[in-house]
């Protein structure tokens, strides 16, 4: 084994030290992809990768990079921008991916994708538009 496959497999064994982690991390990400519509809280998410809450944020924010609130959030702004794509209301947008108020919603769109859901739906429909009468 060379060097530099020494020094790779170190690295893969602090960051994954144990298959079963990531395997666990994965249900609880799983369950955000199918269910991110839904009030999750961090107990669910625990409890579905069978962690205590505490250690379950840890072992998210090291296997992910992220919080688990993080990824929810960028999963549910990633629905509710093909939601937006597709012509659908910024009110039905926001409620379908499951936020509770639409000025949060719009205030998290507008950090997220630099400009409001609305404006971001106006857009999209006039370039829809602009090559439709190409």
């Amino acid at each position: 084994m060379t060097y530099y496959q020494q020094q790779l497999q170190q690295l893969q064994a602090r960051l994954y030290p144990q298959p079963e982690v990531g395997d666990r991390l994965r249900r609880a990400r799983h369950l955000i992809d199918r269910q991110f519509a839904d009030p999750l809280d961090l107990g669910q998410l625990a409890a579905a990768a069978c962690y205590s809450r505490f250690h379950f944020l840890r072992q998210f924010k090291r296997y992910y990079g992220c919080t688990p609130h993080e990824y929810l959030r960028t999963v549910r702004l990633a629905h509710a921008r093909r939601a937006l794509l597709a012509g659908q209301s910024v009110r039905d947008v926001c409620f379908a991916a499951g936020f509770d108020s639409v000025s949060s919603f719009s205030g998290l769109f507008r950090e997220w994708a630099g400009c409001s859901p609305a404006a971001f739906r106006q857009r999209r429909a006039k370039s829809n538009f602009g090559e439709a009468g190409s």
